[in-house]
Formats: structure tokens, sequence, C-alpha cells
């Protein structure tokens, strides 16, 4: 005959939430760890691009990074907080 030896198993239940694909589009992580950033892009600049500046255009065309509140909404939409 065999003998088994049943262990008793702890199991946690952890809830697995799934990452916004438009959040993920959008945005840009710019490093890991405690001083990451979030970079985005500027609104206005796809389109319609004669009744604006050059001076504008030219701003527009940068990266933006955001601030600290919407860093963090941003992070859990991303799940990684």
């Amino acid at each position: 005959m065999c003998q088994f030896k049943h262990e008793t198993i702890d199991f946690k239940l952890v809830i697995m939430s799934k990452t916004k694909k438009a959040v993920l589009k959008r945005f840009k992580i710019t490093k890991n760890g405690k001083g990451s950033k979030i970079k985005c892009f500027h609104a206005y600049h796809s389109h319609l691009s004669t009744g604006k500046s050059s001076k504008r255009l030219r701003r527009l065309r940068k990266a933006k990074i955001l601030n600290k509140v919407s860093k963090n909404k941003i992070l859990y939409a991303l799940c990684k907080k």
C-alpha cells in the first residue's frame, strides 16, 4: 500500500485586475523605481495645423510629464500600483 503525506496549503484569494489597453497605448513610464515618471503627448497636434503658430506646433510636438495626482491614476490603470 502506498501512503501519501498530505500537507495543508493556505490559499489566498488574489483578485487579478486587467491593464487598461487605452491607457497602455497613450502613456509611457520613463524608468522603474520610486522616481518613475509618466510621459504622454499633447493634444491638438494631429490636424488643422494651418491655424496654429509654428511655436505652438513645436511645443505640442514634445512629450510632457504628468503631475503626481495624474501619475497615481495612470499607474493604477496600468496595474503597476
